[in-house]
């Protein structure tokens, strides 16, 4: 569906071809770091569990165990879910669609509870608390169901010294695989930015990125598991970035070159894409 490009959200589309070889090209990436997963988090919804299985079998660790949490599904476009997106644009207007994508705390219209896009209407959804069942999000609606799943499973586990991969981030063992709002919603919390530089944010797609975290989970360094010029590429495909802020991000990484594998592999680490 973003292959056509539609409003997706929390409908529940399979991985693409490009989608299926993007994944497979985001592990070969992780390849050469020997990273060791103890537990692995996804969204609820299925492209981001099968990302996660064609990763975890690309790094021939395949018996992983998955836990799926809707609280890192994408955020929910509300009546704008499965619409083209140009012809959004031109029902209603280009200035009001970019306010609902880009502004921090207005939603969509809502979604209609008779639509098959209302999440009470799909039974994959059984899951989640009727009373926490969204009809549109903000981002900054995403960003707060995110948090307490941060706070409340995450954090404990790293306390312990327990590694994670949670929603295309890894955290030790523990790697998180979720969806481009849902892992805004961790990167401004680690980052640390402010409401105006969120909205501005996007990650490049599928280029991991390692976050490695001192004993208090502060950032001690970011780096991007890609060389600069396809790192540059990989940017001009895939977001509308200003080019100011990927100067910035080729300077951090350029400035830690001298990191090596193996002390990426010895500290607390998360991985984002």
């Amino acid at each position: 569906m973003n292959r056509d490009n539609r409003f997706c959200g929390w409908i529940d589309v399979d991985l693409s071809e490009e989608g299926e070889k993007q994944a497979r090209d985001a592990a070969e990436l992780m390849r050469p770091y020997n990273f060791r997963f103890g537990h692995v988090y996804t969204s609820i919804l299925k492209r981001s569990f099968n990302t996660a299985q064609i990763v975890l079998e690309t790094l021939n660790h395949p018996e992983v165990e998955i836990t799926r949490t809707w609280r890192l599904n994408e955020r929910h476009y509300g009546a704008l879910q499965g619409l083209d997106k140009e012809e959004t644009a031109k029902k209603f207007g280009e200035a009001m669609v970019k306010v609902w994508r880009r502004s921090y705390d207005i939603r969509p219209p809502p979604v209609e509870e008779s639509s098959e896009h209302y999440p009470a209407n799909n039974p994959v959804f059984d899951v989640v608390p009727r009373e926490f069942l969204p009809n549109g999000e903000s981002l900054k609606l995403t960003l707060e169901r995110v948090m307490p799943f941060w706070e409340s499973e995450i954090v404990p586990e790293l306390r312990k010294g327990k590694p994670v991969l949670v929603a295309g981030m890894y955290i030790r063992s523990y790697f998180i695989l979720a969806h481009g709002n849902s892992l805004r919603g961790l990167i401004k919390m680690l980052d640390k930015m402010t409401e105006a530089e969120i909205i501005e944010f996007s990650l490049p797609t599928c280029v991991p990125v390692v976050y490695e975290l001192n004993e208090d989970l502060s950032v001690k360094s970011k780096k991007y598991l890609l060389d600069e010029e396809s790192l540059k590429v990989s940017y001009t495909l895939s977001t509308h970035h200003k080019q100011q802020q990927l100067n910035m991000i080729i300077g951090q990484d350029a400035s830690r070159k001298q990191r090596n594998q193996k002390r990426i592999k010895r500290s607390k680490c998360l991985i984002c894409f």
